[in-house]
């Protein structure tokens, strides 16, 4: 990998070009500092549970916390999730200063926090070995991995272990995960069975990481283990339980996503064809690409492909009527984000609806108010962290590259644009998707030349024939 290694990367031009902010105004960093549980008298003692976290190796910013029990009659779910709205002082500096950012940003050589530090890596963080104020969600479920009730309140918590992806992966072979996930993989492998059931559709792409290597940078496919869809189903779970309440309750905040047209359907069958995939009329896009290799190039190619029958995601604000789409198309149900409140804004006022809907209560004032601001907000911020994440990409990839322009590439055909002379291609040698001038067939694993590496302008573009 050394050898296509780039130094001395700037990730602060990126930071400069998006107006990231610099560090955290010194008043909400004391807010921060300061912040009390406002609901410590009304918690229930939950550190009977022995919890856990799952997340990447480096992360501090421990958002959720799990405990699973196998039962006779199929599964007792506890997700705790940092209380966010018990220390963050409504209407205050810190308060205002997350809603300008809307969310946590992240960059190779650092992130730009939604909360100080001392908030979203220390007292409000599951960290393990400490009493956290956290709000739990109790999900019973049947032998198939149903929800059967689900109740959410406060309460305090304490992790007893702090494990990550590819740890829980590798205790999971080899048949020794902490008592506390020991039913994760069947739990995990019901609730994928339901999500294709349900019509789900899952994009298993390769996702494209920047990662530090000695003391340069390079681009890396990210890795992704059977553990990391697992964890994923318990969020997907929650924010469906989450997105219920709300619709009974008729007050919330839903993530939507209108279902494919006809058109972005076929025109995926036509690729799927052309690339000798069996595509029966009976059976739905989820379950189509859930059945494909993953290892295939052709799998890669349709995989590039279906993001076409996934646009126009949204959030939806109601409060009384219902919104006129109420669902999430990939996930083939109502959804809500309530499990990441340290690192995505919206989630702290969809707690507190969920948590006022099960105590019976009406919303807080601070809350509900917020509710209809938290669209714009969030699909801002998202769009944001999208175009951060792909500058630094670029910018990684036109690096890795500058000195190599004129060298001959081994690349899978991602994509053709018919009558456009140019293709899309993946270079697995160097982890880059790139635009390539020629007209190569989809699927096909060619050779191409690089043409040029642009580091100011972080483009990267190839030619075929080479």
């Amino acid at each position: 990998m050394s050898r296509f290694l780039a130094r001395g990367i700037d990730f602060g031009t990126v930071r400069t070009e998006f107006h990231l902010p610099e560090g955290y105004p010194p008043a909400a960093v004391a807010q921060a500092r300061a912040a009390s549980d406002r609901y410590a008298s009304e918690r229930e003692d939950r550190t009977d549970l022995a919890f856990v976290t799952i997340d990447p190796p480096d992360s501090l910013d421990l958002d959720q916390a799990l405990h699973l029990e196998r039962t006779p009659d199929g599964f007792v779910l506890h997700y705790a999730i940092a209380d966010v709205g018990a220390v963050v002082e409504p209407g205050g500096v810190l308060d205002v200063e997350t809603r300008k950012r809307g969310q946590t940003f992240y960059l190779p050589d650092g992130k730009v926090p939604l909360h100080p530090q001392e908030l979203s890596e220390g007292s409000a963080s599951l960290l393990p070995d400490e009493d956290r104020p956290a709000v739990v969600w109790r999900i019973e479920l049947d032998e198939s991995a149903e929800p059967v009730s689900c109740t959410v309140s406060r309460a305090t918590v304490r992790s007893v272990a702090r494990l990550d992806y590819a740890g829980v992966q590798a205790d999971a072979e080899a048949g020794r995960l902490h008592p506390s996930i020991a039913s994760l993989p069947e739990f995990g492998r019901l609730r994928t069975a339901a999500a294709v059931a349900r019509g789900a559709i899952e994009l298993r792409l390769p996702e494209q990481e920047v990662v530090p290597d000695g003391d340069g940078w390079r681009v890396d496919l990210a890795p992704r283990t059977e553990a990391d869809d697992w964890n994923a189903e318990v969020s997907l779970l929650t924010g469906m339980c989450a997105a219920a309440m709300m619709l009974d309750a008729k007050v919330g905040l839903l993530r939507t996503l209108p279902p494919a047209g006809p058109d972005a359907v076929e025109a995926l069958r036509r690729t799927a064809s052309a690339l000798g995939i069996d595509w029966p009329e009976s059976v739905g896009v989820g379950e189509l690409l859930a059945r494909l290799d993953p290892n295939s190039a052709s799998t890669l190619v349709l995989m590039t492909e279906a993001p076409s029958l996934l646009r126009g995601a949204d959030y939806a604000a109601f409060d009384g009527a219902l919104p006129e789409l109420t669902t999430h198309a990939a996930i083939g149900a109502p959804y809500a984000h309530v499990t990441a409140p340290l690192r995505r804004l919206s989630d702290r006022y969809s707690t507190e609806v969920c948590l006022a809907v099960t105590a019976g209560m009406p919303v807080p004032s601070w809350a509900r108010e917020a509710l209809g601001s938290m669209p714009e907000i969030m699909v801002g911020s998202d769009s944001l962290a999208s175009k951060i994440d792909r500058a630094c990409i670029d910018l990684t990839e036109a690096t890795v590259l500058a000195d190599r322009v004129g060298e001959t590439f081994d690349a899978t055909v991602l994509r053709s644009r018919n009558g456009k002379r140019t293709a899309d291609v993946f270079v697995p040698s160097v982890s880059v998707m790139a635009k390539c001038v020629g007209d190569p067939a989809e699927g096909e694993q060619v050779k191409i030349r690089l043409v040029s590496a642009d580091v100011a302008k972080r483009t990267v573009e190839f030619g075929y024939p080479a």
